[in-house]
């Protein structure tokens, strides 16, 4: 009898996900050989092979693809179900994993971190960081169960909920006279070094759209695929960095910023739940004290 509420099988639905034995090890935080050793034995109760190896990792085969969304469904039943009986006494209790943006987290960590042990005892607050396009894709995996987003001259959907509305600024060497009166017309981007993300990156596509539709050269002459890396460049000399108005929370007197105008260029900064996770009680509480909280911090 093979049992389908055996922890394994979360082992295989995390190396299904991630495509590598390697990375899924990693996100499970154990060795290697014990997601070998799990993915060999669930082979071996089943008499079918779930993976095949390629050259840059593991992709299902004809019999995980059709078992692999069945353990999907009975180990999200077997989360809610958990989840209600955990939750039997009306009080938010379980992990609740929440990703945030590099820019947002001395901003948000501890005080977050302290509102949620203050309110929701029961709940274990895991708490990652990455940029917006990382936590999107860990949001689509459903390995975050909420997390901070950046959306580039778009509204929030339905199921996001804004934040704050930050307006793009440069970030130059301290001393710098561009930067002086604290604002800098778009247009004098043109043919300045600016230091960005690698594509594709929603402020890439931004940067793009606005060149072309006002006739504009933009040199993009350095990428770095953080906001720390593209500080880091600005300040030994490289160029200038496009940041979000939360560069006032970085204390570094090398740095000086102005904001972006004519026209302003606002961010929305929303709060993005998953839909492969289950939205217990625990998340929604935490979802809603972010909701609460967060926009004050950030404004």
């Amino acid at each position: 009898m093979i049992s389908l509420l055996d922890p394994k099988w979360a082992t295989f639905v995390e190396v299904a996900e991630s495509g590598s034995l390697t990375r899924a090890a990693v996100h499970l935080n154990v060795p290697q050989s014990m997601v070998s050793r799990h993915i060999a034995q669930l082979e071996r109760d089943c008499k079918n092979r779930l993976f095949r190896r390629t050259g840059r990792g593991v992709v299902l085969t004809a019999f995980g693809e059709q078992v692999f969304p069945r353990i999907q469904a009975i180990i999200a039943d077997a989360e809610r179900i958990s989840d209600a009986i955990e939750t039997s006494s009306g009080l938010p209790v379980g992990e609740v994993r929440v990703g945030l943006l590099p820019s947002t987290v001395p901003l948000l960590a501890s005080t977050l971190y302290a509102h949620v042990q203050a309110a929701f005892p029961g709940v274990q607050l895991h708490l990652s960081e990455g940029p917006s396009s990382i936590l999107e894709e860990q949001l689509g995996e459903g390995r975050l169960d909420m997390g901070l987003l950046l959306r580039e001259g778009q509204p929030p959907t339905a199921d996001e909920t804004l934040l704050a509305q930050p307006h793009l600024r440069v970030v130059g060497p301290a001393g710098d006279p561009l930067l002086a009166t604290g604002t800098i017309a778009l247009a004098k981007l043109a043919g300045l070094p600016l230091i960005v993300p690698s594509r594709p990156h929603p402020l890439r596509a931004r940067l793009d759209s606005l060149a072309e539709a006002r006739g504009m050269r933009l040199l993009f002459a350095v990428e770095a695929d953080s906001i720390r890396l593209q500080h880091e460049v600005v300040a030994a000399g490289g160029g200038y960095a496009l940041t979000s108005g939360l560069f006032e929370s970085i204390a570094d007197p090398r740095l000086a910023s102005a904001r972006i105008v004519k026209p302003l260029l606002p961010r929305s900064l929303v709060l993005a739940h998953s839909i492969r996770r289950p939205h217990t009680l625990a998340t929604r509480a935490v979802q809603r004290l972010i909701g609460q909280v967060a926009p004050k911090l950030l404004k």
